[in-house]
């Protein structure tokens, strides 16, 4: 919501409040808390506009939480300062600031100047030192002083009267740092903090300190001797040997990186604090501003006084579609029209059906009698495959009708699908949150409508109509710029010939769904319930006594304080008795085996088999739902219940899948996963020759990475242990894994885990340089890339935070290898489906794992399933190395694997 400030006259001094904001900051990271968003923020003459939208969000937010009576928002002048005259490679290592983002720096400023907020920029000087200067005049003029910023530098200034907040991640949350905060931190004052980074040096701005110091020991050197100076005046009382001899040969680089560090609080800053003063809203300018920039939202907030007819009116026109109208569209045509299916809850399978919409030509009918699509001539054209159909979500909207005894063709456009390729990042199913990520606020999201958990009622007729009118619209309204933005991003190919058929394959499977038998879960649970009971005994009395097992307090009560056993990690309740502790302290009593096991059938029994249990339809199968618009990866993801998470590393949890049977008692399910089809995927990427000569000659792959990083010459040579961490060792490079990393999954010294992947690159070096190529790519354009042109943006891919940096590095290089893998089984399952009708057969594609896909086979097509299934599988795409396709069948899941 706009804040509005008008000039307040005659302030005691005391109550006055000066915010000073750091503009280049705030607006960085407003540009990048939309990054993955950028093609939809763009104004109607072409300029990016997601910087300036969410600056203004993040601004709102500040004000409301500070109050300030008077604002400066400080900037940068340029590259060139005193500092650079010092020492020229200051801020020297910087990323050039994207093109997209300097545009939009002068519109910051003009609508900063139309809200009444001061900006301000000094020739020579940084933001921070106009800062750093105008907290000292409000501090000495009796103000309280609120600085935001996203950079730590500036919490040198926290005083007694001036508090620097920090922005964290998401719109307008701060982080506030008190002289107290900063001690408790750092373990220093704030000037203290300037002496600590004239030590540390900073990555950032690009200036070195001291060889070897980091935030501990400097933290350390300066609450023992004050400052820098200290240091140097007492440099002999330093007894360790590297820490000394570091300190004198960067005597000269510790002096100039304080004063590198130092904010100068003295600038030749012309504002004074009269001029801070908040003046009030120019609406006109603003409400032009806004039209300019096409902010619709930033247009309601001003009132309609303001906007007068500008701001597209919510209300749409309509007709009411009852049975006494229905005959009237029967001498209606179009090659086209949109269609929106409305049903309350998420699982469309269940969920009961409120409404629908429909609209072709510029006609618009609503109803919330689903009965008249059974009906002539509704029912004939949406049976039509001559007519294309624009939806929001295709799979939900075909299951529906399918419910309804419609079976729904020239299904051609997806919004969702649309939205969810140009922005993965944003995995909301709501048709109001996807509008308005495109600045279109025509229509409500579904919590506004229907209200939220059990609170979710049917809206009253008028407002549901309207609902249904705004939902149908803005399908066909936007249609044309998300197909346009899909082409623009050369995605229109994996849109078409992919995600849309995809979510016409999951939507058979879904109403297919999977014969599980209750009676076989029904056993399991009888077993393991008196499983359960012996194990609960055995604890009870390794224990000494009985105590409620799922009590973490109880439990940490008997472990750590009776039995005496170490205790690794404590909560804000007590001892910590997590999965991680209990591994660690698993060889140290034989109750914590117990314990771990206990729980590991106690879940089994709860959520698989009881959870089954609970979900088998009438029919006597269980129906999930493929989330397809989830992972940023593309990879699907099963709800309602998963079955894609049924345990398989235990005995206990793989007789789960013994109640998963064909349809016909003689039938079989028949299974055919890929095999390493990421390591293939990254031998084809890379194009690493002896990785791809491995796969082309059938190589284990794993016991000839273990060859080289053991140095042995032959296969026999390699053991199982051996072959193990040559497979930890290929898979954690796919998901770029550091030496530590490495070192914890496999149990050895980090020496050993450096040596296996320096090892690893020895053997497979243009493996490293696809890496390298990976991050380097992901750098330039903001996003990395599948085999397909699926993207996943990475703004973190510029942070300074080390661990943000490195997650989304190693993101970069695992995305087009994870992704592509997920690409190629969708392309698996699309020829696959083509091939069951082409050849008429009964069988059926009734899951989907991950890598593996799985049938409901008839006893008299097994040997076609057996020929068919891995040729369909490995000719799903062409790469420099062979893809395999491993098959199992047996009368139930269990016995296919």
């Amino acid at each position: 919501m706009t804040v509005f400030y008008v000039r307040k006259e005659n302030y005691p001094v005391a109550d006055k409040k000066l915010l000073l904001i750091d503009g280049n900051s705030i607006t960085f990271r407003a540009f990048y808390a939309l990054y993955r968003q950028l093609d939809n923020f763009v104004s109607p003459e072409g300029l990016h506009t997601n910087a300036i939208y969410t600056f203004k969000n993040m601004l709102d937010s500040i004000l409301k939480q500070l109050e300030p009576t008077n604002i400066l928002v400080a900037f940068d002048a340029g590259k060139v300062t005193f500092r650079t005259k010092m020492y020229k490679e200051y801020k020297g290592g910087r990323q050039k600031t994207p093109n997209e983002l300097i545009e939009q720096l002068p519109f910051v400023r003009e609508m900063l100047t139309d809200l009444g907020i001061t900006s301000y920029e000094l020739d020579q000087y940084e933001a921070d030192d106009i800062i750093g200067t105008m907290a000292k005049k409000g501090e000495e003029a009796g103000y309280e002083v609120a600085i935001v910023t996203g950079d730590k530098d500036l919490t040198q200034l926290a005083s007694a009267k001036t508090t620097v907040y920090i922005t964290k991640v998401g719109v307008g949350e701060l982080e506030a740092y008190t002289p107290e905060h900063m001690e408790e931190v750092n373990g220093v004052t704030p000037t203290e903090f300037i002496d600590m980074k004239a030590l540390m040096g900073d990555n950032s701005d690009n200036y070195p300190g001291v060889t070897g110091v980091g935030p501990k020991t400097a933290s350390k050197l300066i609450q023992e001797y004050g400052s820098v100076e200290g240091i140097y005046d007492h440099l002999d009382d330093i007894t360790a040997k590297k820490l000394k001899q570091n300190l004198i040969n960067d005597r000269d680089q510790a002096f100039l990186a304080k004063k590198l560090a130092t904010i100068n609080r003295e600038s030749p800053v012309e504002v004074s604090l009269a001029d801070t003063e908040i003046q009030a809203v120019d609406n006109e300018k603003l409400r032009t501003f806004y039209e300019r920039l096409g902010f619709k939202s930033f247009l309601k907030e001003l009132g309609a006084d303001n906007i007068g007819e500008k701001v597209e009116d919510k209300n749409y026109e309509y007709s009411e579609l009852t049975q006494a109208n229905l005959s009237e569209l029967t001498s209606q045509k179009s090659e086209t029209l949109s269609f929106h299916l409305e049903m309350l809850g998420d699982n469309y399978h269940l969920a009961q059906f409120v409404g629908f919409a429909l609209k072709f030509a510029d006609e618009l009918y609503v109803s919330d009698d689903v009965t008249l699509l059974q009906q002539a001539p509704l029912k004939a054209w949406l049976e039509d495959a001559a007519i294309e159909k624009s939806v929001f979500d295709l799979k939900r909207t075909f299951v529906g009708l399918h419910r309804l005894g419609i079976e729904a063709t020239g299904l051609s456009y997806d919004m969702l699908l649309a939205s969810y390729l140009v922005n993965n990042e944003n995995n909301s199913n709501d048709l109001g949150e996807i509008a308005h990520l495109y600045q279109d606020y025509s229509v409500d999201t579904d919590l506004d409508v229907y209200g939220k958990g059990k609170k979710q009622a049917v809206p009253a007729t008028p407002l549901l109509f309207q609902h249904l009118a705004a939902k149908v619209s803005v399908i066909e309204k936007l249609k044309g710029h998300l197909l346009e933005l899909l082409k623009d991003h050369e995605q229109d190919g994996l849109y078409d010939e992919v995600e849309i058929p995809t979510a016409k394959v999951l939507a058979q499977m879904e109403i297919t769904g999977v014969k599980v038998l209750p009676s076989t879960l029904l056993e399991l649970e009888n077993e393991f319930a008196t499983r359960l009971v012996e194990m609960e005994a055995d604890i009870y009395r390794e224990a000494g006594e009985r105590f409620n097992l799922n009590s973490p307090k109880q439990l940490g009560h008997i472990l750590f304080e009776k039995l005496g056993l170490p205790p690794l990690k404590k909560t804000k309740t007590g001892y910590s008795t997590s999965v991680e502790v209990l591994e660690q302290l698993r060889s140290q009593s034989p109750i914590v085996d117990q314990v771990l096991n206990y729980r590991q059938i106690s879940k089994i029994q709860s959520t698989y088999v009881k959870g089954l249990l609970d979900v088998i339809q009438p029919d006597g199968r269980i129906h999930t739902r493929y989330l397809q618009t989830l992972t940023a990866t593309g990879r699907l993801s099963s709800v309602d219940p998963n079955l894609q998470n049924i345990p398989t590393r235990t005995e206990e949890g793989k007789q789960i899948r013994k109640a998963f049977v064909p349809t016909d008692p003689e039938g079989y399910i028949f299974s055919c996963d890929y095999s390493q089809v990421e390591l293939r995927v990254l031998a084809h990427v890379s194009g690493d020759e002896n990785m791809q000569e491995a796969f082309k000659t059938g190589y284990d792959i794993h016991s000839h990475t273990a060859m080289k990083i053991f140095h042995l010459d032959s296969p026999d040579q390699v053991t199982p242990l051996m072959r193990r961490h040559a497979k930890a060792v290929n898979f954690g490079i796919v998901y770029g894994i550091s030496d530590y990393g490495l070192s914890k999954n496999l149990g050895i010294t980090r020496k050993q885990a450096k040596e296996f992947i320096e090892n690893y690159f020895e053997q497979y070096p243009q493996i490293k340089q696809y890496m390298d190529d990976a991050i380097k790519m992901a750098r330039e354009n903001g996003y990395a890339e599948t085999l397909m042109h699926r993207r996943r943006y990475l703004p973190d891919i510029h942070a300074k935070n080390f661990t943000v940096r490195s997650f989304a590095e190693r993101t970069a290089i695992n995305s087009p290898i994870q992704g592509s893998a997920a690409d190629i089984i969708k392309v698996a399952m699309i020829n696959m489906q083509k091939k069951l009708v082409e050849l008429k057969l009964k069988s059926k594609m009734i899951l989907q794992v991950h890598d593996e896909l799985i049938f409901d086979v008839p006893k008299d097509e097994l040997e076609i399933m057996k020929r068919i299934v891995p040729e369909v599988m490995q000719d799903a795409i062409t790469l420099d190395v062979p893809l395999i396709a491993d098959s199992g069948w047996g009368h139930n899941w269990y016995d296919a694997k």
